[in-house]
């Protein structure tokens, strides 16, 4: 994963921050994220059926963090059927990516799954209106894929790198990029569906998927010497 979202860097500066901005309060308060002393951080994929996209994304991001990592990472769908297997064109892949499929199950999107996520990562900004709709509060933490990995590419590297757990990474990364959303261009914020497509149209969702979680995953995992 060392591509990155539509062409930007972690490197680059946005032209405007407010460090004192909070996204997650603009949104009302939500007592299941108050304080700093959760044990963990979990990560949300949301997409249609949860057999294709948010699968996908999910299962990268779980390899790229790691056996035993404190980050969570779990996906669901707005209108899946529960326990249903990856599509075997968006499972080949993602084993091509370096990933695995083995004990994969899709599950609907539910309130509960929303509010308990720390992070809500959509494919699309209908999915992320639909997270959204189920548990309002969480309107501050959810994002699409692709506006998150080009929020990301403008968080200046050193405000998530400076904490070297990688739950106060993740907060700390969820929070830059936050205060960054309407301050920079997102060109291309949804992930085309590429269920029932041809074997091109999956390689090309599971590429854009990899290049939008670059820099997220490179701040959640690099550890300066």
């Amino acid at each position: 994963m060392e591509r990155t979202c539509d062409g930007d860097r972690a490197g680059d500066r946005a032209a405007a921050h407010d460090p004192a901005h909070d996204p997650a309060q603009e949104a009302g308060h939500d007592p299941a994220h108050d304080g700093d002393d959760r044990a963990g951080f979990r990560i949300l994929f949301v997409c249609t059926g949860n057999i294709c996209r948010s699968p996908l994304a999910e299962r990268l991001t779980v390899a790229a963090l790691g056996s035993g990592a404190p980050i969570t990472v779990v996906s669901a769908g707005t209108r899946a059927l529960p326990g249903r297997p990856m599509d075997e064109g968006a499972r080949r892949e993602l084993v091509r990516l370096g990933g695995s499929a083995e004990g994969f199950a899709s599950r609907p999107l539910t309130a509960e799954a929303v509010a308990h996520a720390d992070l809500v990562l959509a494919a699309s900004s209908e999915h992320r209106t639909t997270a959204v709709a189920l548990h309002p509060v969480a309107a501050g933490r959810a994002f699409t894929i692709a506006e998150f990995g080009t929020l990301a590419g403008a968080v200046p590297a050193d405000r998530v790198l400076d904490h070297r757990d990688p739950v106060r990474r993740a907060r700390a990364l969820l929070e830059e990029a936050g205060a960054l959303r309407g301050l920079v261009r997102v060109d291309r914020p949804d992930i085309a569906d590429p269920y029932g497509g041809s074997r091109r149209a999956h390689r090309a969702a599971a590429r854009r998927i990899r290049d939008c979680l670059a820099v997220p995953v490179r701040l959640l995992t690099h550890m300066p010497a």
